[in-house]
């Protein structure tokens, strides 16, 4: 399975989607801020298959995070999580760098789906980030 670095700064939410992640089998490391990220990232050199990140977090958010990591670790698919409408369309920009965005609250299968497609590269709904930058 995969190697997953999930970035999410709410306790419940972090130890949730580990869970989920963790019953497909992903080996699922942990960062609470985007700074823990970069510094996981960082001592790994990026070895992972997917980052999953929450956007809005403190020290760095999701979106630096994903700017940073796209930038050096270009291979390396992100999945962007976001409970904050706003959040989401800031996230426009970044379409070629990240796969899509997860709109929380979420349940077990709904991340468990987005993150299956995001590891296959399916294409995701219509509604979602990626698929409305294709109109």
């Amino acid at each position: 399975m995969a190697r997953i670095l999930l970035t999410e700064d709410d306790d419940g939410v972090r130890m949730f989607v580990q869970r989920a992640l963790m019953m497909d089998g992903h080996d699922v490391e942990i960062a609470e801020d985007g700074m823990d990220a970069m510094d996981v990232l960082n001592e790994q050199d990026g070895d992972f298959d997917l980052l999953l990140t929450d956007i809005k977090m403190p020290m760095m958010d999701g979106i630096a995070l994903a700017k940073s990591a796209s930038k050096d670790w270009p291979e390396m698919t992100i999945l962007m999580m976001t409970g904050f409408a706003d959040q989401r369309e800031r996230c426009e920009k970044l379409a070629v760098h990240i796969h899509d965005v997860v709109p929380k609250p979420f349940s077990l299968a709904e991340i468990r789906k987005a993150v299956k497609d995001a590891l296959s590269g399916t294409v995701v709904a219509p509604q979602s980030l990626s698929a409305s930058m294709l109109n």
